[in-house]
C-alpha cells in the first residue's frame, strides 16, 4: 500500500513533509532505497553534490521512471550546490555536474549546502589557505539564473543562521523556499524556526535521530538520542518507534523532515508517522532535552568570515 505523504505550499512549490535522505548512505544500496522508497510513497528526494551518491540516487529514480511507477512530475528531487563552486562563474558547472549525475534534466529544488566557500581542488579546506571569501549572497544570485534557465524549479538554502537567511531574503529575486537544518530534541533551534517561519520559509530537519562522528566533521554524542529515556517512552506511551516519534516531533512542529536509511523495512517503518500525534505537552518534554548539541559542526570551516554556527542564538529550554 502506498502512503500518500502531505506537502506545505510555499511560493508555488509542493514540498512533501517527509523525504528520504541519503546523507552518509553506503554506496551500492543508495539506488535500491530510493526505489524501494518510491514504491512505498516517499516523492521527496534528498541527495547532495557532497555526498558523491548523486548517481546511484538518479539511478533509482530513473528505475522508478521507466516502468511506470510514477512519473517525473509526481517526485521532488533536491541536491545541493557544494562550496567549491561559491564564485559565481563556478555555480553552473557544480548544477550541471549534479544533473549528469543524476540523469535528470532538472532538479525540483536546489539548495547551497552552506554559506561559508571554498577554493578547492580538496572537497574540504585542509587550512584558511583554501577559504573562499565570494559572499553567499553573489552565490545565491547566480543561483537564480539556474531557475530562469530551466534547470531548477526552486531554490532553498542549507546550513544557515537567522541572519545569513536574513541577508538572503533582503537581497534576493527568487525567495529561498527552504532552510534545510540540523534539528532534533538536543537542538531543537526554537528561535531559528520561529523566525523562519515569520519568513514563510519551511525549516527541513536532517538528522532527525542524531548523528555519528565522522572524520571530525562531527562531534560524538553524550548519548544515542535514540535511547534516550523521554524519547524511548514517549514511543512506549504511543506504541511507536524512537524513530517514529522523532519524525512526528518535526511535523507537529509544522517543519519538513527527512528520514535517512536503506533498510527497506526501516524505509517503510518511517512513513508509519501519520496515524498518530503528539500532544503540546508532549512537543516541550521533548524540546526540554534541548543541550544545544550540534552533531554537525562544519569543523573544517569555523574560522571562515561565514561560519554560520557561532552566533546561531541558543533555543530556549
Amino acid at each position: 500500500m502506498t502512503v500518500n505523504i502531505p506537502t506545505i505550499l510555499r511560493s508555488g512549490v509542493r514540498l512533501p513533509i517527509l523525504g528520504l535522505g541519503t546523507w552518509k548512505s553506503k554506496p551500492n544500496e543508495v539506488a535500491t532505497a530510493v526505489r524501494v522508497a518510491i514504491n512505498a510513497g516517499y516523492r521527496h528526494i534528498d541527495t547532495a553534490w557532497l555526498y558523491g551518491n548523486e548517481a546511484e540516487v538518479g539511478q533509482g529514480v530513473r528505475d522508478a521512471l521507466s516502468d511506470g511507477t510514477v512519473k517525473r512530475r509526481d517526485l521532488f528531487i533536491v541536491t545541493k550546490l557544494w562550496s567549491t563552486f561559491h564564485r559565481p562563474e563556478d555555480v553552473k558547472l557544480g548544477m550541471s555536474d549534479s544533473l549528469d549525475k543524476l540523469g535528470l534534466d532538472y532538479v525540483d529544488m536546489y539548495l547551497m549546502h552552506g554559506p561559508p566557500g571554498f577554493k578547492g581542488p580538496n572537497i574540504r579546506p585542509t587550512s584558511e589557505s583554501d577559504y573562499d571569501d565570494t559572499d553567499y549572497v553573489d552565490t545565491w544570485k547566480a543561483m537564480e539564473s539556474l531557475v530562469d534557465e530551466g534547470l531548477t524549479r526552486s531554490l532553498g538554502l542549507s546550513n544557515f543562521n537567522s541572519r545569513q537567511v536574513d541577508r538572503v531574503l533582503h537581497d534576493c529575486r527568487i525567495k529561498p523556499v527552504v532552510n534545510q537544518v540540523e534539528l532534533h530534541p538536543y537542538l531543537p533551534q526554537l528561535d531559528l524556526i520561529k523566525y523562519c517561519q515569520s519568513k514563510d520559509v519551511i525549516l527541513t530537519a536532517y538528522s532527525p535521530f542524531g548523528s555519528t562522528p565522522d572524520g571530525g566533521n562531527y562531534i560524538s554524542s553524550e548519548s544515542r538520542l535514540l535511547e534516550d529515556p523521554v524519547v524511548v517512552a514517549m514511543g512506549k506511551k504511543y506504541e511507536k518507534t524512537p524513530a517514529q516519534v522523532l519524525l512526528r516531533y518535526h511535523l507537529e512542529r509544522g517543519l519538513s523532515v527527512l528520514a535517512k536509511s536503506v533498510t527497506p523495512a526501516r524505509i517503510l517503518q518511517n512513513l508509519e508517522v501519520f496515524d498518530f500525534s503528539l500532544t503540546e505537552d508532549d512537543i516541550n518534554k521533548l524540546n526540554s532535552l534541548n543541550r544545544n548539541h550540534r552533531y554537525v559542526t562544519w569543523e573544517y570551516s569555523r574560522s571562515h568570515k561565514y561560519y554560520p554556527f557561532d552566533d546561531q542564538p541558543r533555543s530556549a529550554q
